[in-house]
């Protein structure tokens, strides 16, 4: 699932209600990949924070960043 945010802002996520483990990836303005929360964990309260304001977040199936090689730096393109 994709959450796009305009204007750009920092945000934090939790995993209430959220069963399986999730990749977050925090996509700053312009593309780039800003950080990675790695397979957080279900059910978690805790804030999953941004590491400074992003244009969208996406989240995977905890594992999927890795197996695929995403990493902070990467280029994002998607349509909108």
């Amino acid at each position: 699932m994709i959450f796009p945010y305009d204007p750009p802002i920092a945000v934090a996520f939790w995993m209430k209600n959220t069963l399986i483990p999730l990749d977050i990836i925090f996509i700053a303005p312009g593309g780039k990949i800003l950080n990675i929360a790695a397979n957080t964990t279900p059910l978690s309260l805790d804030p999953v924070p941004s590491a400074g304001s992003v244009e969208a977040v996406l989240e995977l199936a905890g594992g999927r960043a890795a197996e695929l090689g995403i990493e902070a730096g990467d280029e994002v393109e998607w349509q909108r």
